[in-house]
């Protein structure tokens, strides 16, 4: 008897601890996401410096880069006041297409949900296209001479490298912001062009002067059933003013010789401005590695008659501080 009363002693000595234990347990753990920590939020404000790589596309203008050459060239000329011949080269346009890489850095100010901020980066493109023309026009002029001009130009731009500095404004999604950006670009290219010139011409009148002078002419006239027979001889020569020519055949000028083509150049590295405009979404992975995927495209001012824009698709990522 007195063994049992021990042994339930013992059970409701260690039934009631258990209780009491039980009663000091956060039953919130087993309650789920009620109790779960909050997720970080992500503060935006800061200096951050990063790197991006993509693909460039470059459009290429060249439609006026030979009409100052010409012009000086030909000035004071026939072939420039009445041919135009300044005029009549139109290279077409060209693509380059290629990879680009280079950095950025800037500052955003976050207030609620807004961020602005302004960034600089600089992008390294190395990349080159050319365009070509050729062309060749004849008239009779005022002066009488039938003249010719011939042109074949070549022109190059390489592109090798540009930044831009421009304000930023997004919206932020806890870790997304999604932007939009537009400010001033600063681009430096080098220029190459060059146009092979022939002119020349020859007095057209007193050329067919000579060829009807030069023509020997036989009459024949009848009187009281006598024929008489009249031959007329060659007639004087003129001569036929000529200019542009090596050596100039006066009797047949399509078989003249001419000599090599005059060749004018220039070459030059610009620094140009324009505009750059652009959109992209960053990820902020933690509070300090900010990831992003953007599209910028870029616009420069005329330059020597070469026009360059510039369509950038690229990734990156920076450290914020």
């Amino acid at each position: 008897m007195r063994i049992l009363a021990l042994t339930l002693l013992t059970t409701l000595t260690l039934g009631g601890a258990t209780i009491a234990t039980a009663a000091d347990l956060d039953y919130g753990v087993l309650r789920g996401p009620d109790y779960e920590p909050a997720a970080p939020i992500i503060d935006w404000n800061g200096v951050y410096v990063g790197g991006h790589g993509g693909y460039t596309s470059a459009a290429l203008g060249f439609r006026n880069t030979f009409q100052p050459l010409v012009a000086g060239a030909l000035i004071a000329t026939t072939a420039e006041s009445q041919l135009n011949a300044s005029t009549l080269l139109s290279p077409r346009s060209q693509r380059i297409d290629g990879t680009s890489y280079g950095a950025y850095a800037g500052f955003n100010y976050q207030f609620d949900e807004t961020v602005v901020g302004v960034e600089a980066d600089y992008t390294r493109f190395e990349k080159s296209g050319q365009s070509s023309d050729r062309v060749s026009r004849f008239a009779t002029t005022s002066l009488g001479y039938l003249e010719t001009v011939t042109l074949a130009g070549l022109s190059t731009t390489r592109i090798e490298d540009f930044g831009t500095v421009r304000a930023r404004a997004g919206y932020n999604f806890g870790n997304f912001l999604p932007f939009v950006t537009g400010g001033v670009a600063i681009g430096r290219a080098q220029v190459t062009d060059a146009v092979a010139i022939s002119n020349y011409g020859y007095d057209q009148a007193a050329y067919k002067a000579n060829v009807a002078a030069s023509a020997t002419t036989t009459t024949a006239t009848t009187t009281a059933g006598v024929t008489n027979v009249t031959t007329t001889s060659p007639g004087a020569q003129v001569n036929v003013g000529n200019f542009g020519y090596a050596s100039f055949n006066a009797s047949n000028p399509d078989s003249s010789r001419l000599p090599p083509p005059r060749v004018v150049t220039r070459a030059s590295t610009k620094v140009v401005a324009g505009i750059a405009l652009g959109a992209g979404l960053e990820y902020a992975l933690t509070q300090n590695i900010i990831l992003r995927g953007e599209y910028q495209y870029v616009l420069f001012n005329d330059f020597d008659g070469h026009k360059v824009n510039l369509n950038t698709v690229r990734g990156g990522a920076a450290v914020k501080f």
